[in-house]
């Protein structure tokens, strides 16, 4: 596959892990249609994420949970047919995981009809069982700790966890458990950066973080949030479009910024 006349070869599972073992950082962005997804993916974003985060950005719901499984695979399906280069990972919903099985089935429309890559789900321990039947049928899976949206009303809004010694410790015995259950990449969502580089050192799969710091080995963040659509983004996150003034010209300086180190700053963690 090829832009202009270099070439480039898909990102895989295997592509994300030797990145990892390099020391090159991977740069992940959502994106919920073909449009976007082109201009991210020529962009040089290494993962696109068709994150249920479509139920505020697309939907403009209050949160991610009326999101459907139907919903993620006709995304996912725009998204993938516009994509050569990144790999596609598309979330589970809300409630489409609630047991190994229901999760084999979800997984398998999330591929066959909207040929994703990887799935996300997001939970620790009780998660472990499913995860490993996912791998065993040879699905790739991104768990997700820390913050979780989809479980929002449980945690009580939109809360850094992890800063209480019991559920940091709690949460580094989960990710283990993840990963030695099959799951090919995690993603931290909302967690001080001390226990985000424990994690990423511990792990031997790639750790993508989000509000984590700078030392996990890539960072996410919301498109409309990057390109300042979002009114109210999370204090996570930063606008690269005054600098860059064009769509591909911020996403290009996200890449850049992400692989270099500039970003996360300071004051996009918590500590």
């Amino acid at each position: 596959m090829a832009y202009g006349t270099q070439q480039y070869a898909k990102h895989s599972v295997t592509t994300l892990r030797k990145m990892k073992q390099e020391g090159e950082k991977i740069a992940m962005l959502t994106a919920y249609d073909s449009s976007f997804a082109r201009v991210v993916d020529q962009g040089g974003v290494d993962v696109i994420l068709v994150g249920d985060s479509l139920g505020m950005v697309i939907q403009g719901r209050a949160t991610t949970i009326p999101v459907s499984v139907a919903d993620i695979i006709y995304h996912t399906r725009a998204v993938t047919w516009a994509t050569e280069r990144a790999l596609v990972l598309a979330d589970l919903p809300f409630m489409s995981y609630t047991s190994p099985e229901m999760a084999l089935r979800n997984c398998a429309r999330l591929m066959q009809e909207g040929y994703a890559q990887m799935v996300k789900l997001e939970g620790g321990a009780p998660q472990v069982e499913t995860v490993r039947q996912l791998t065993f049928h040879g699905v790739p899976v991104c768990a997700h700790l820390g913050l979780q949206p989809q479980s929002v009303h449980k945690l009580g809004g939109y809360r850094v966890q992890g800063r209480d010694a019991p559920v940091a410790t709690q949460m580094q015995a989960d990710a283990l458990a993840l990963q030695d259950a099959g799951a090919d990449m995690l993603v931290l969502e909302c967690v001080p950066v001390h226990l985000a580089e424990k994690i990423t050192a511990q792990l031997e799969i790639p750790v993508i973080g989000i509000g984590a710091g700078q030392r996990c080995d890539g960072q996410v963040l919301v498109l409309q949030d990057m390109l300042g659509i979002t009114p109210g983004a999370p204090r996570f996150s930063r606008d690269f479009m005054p600098d860059a003034g064009t769509i591909p010209g911020a996403v290009a300086a996200y890449v850049t910024a992400v692989k270099t180190g500039a970003f996360p700053a300071e004051e996009h963690s918590f500590f």
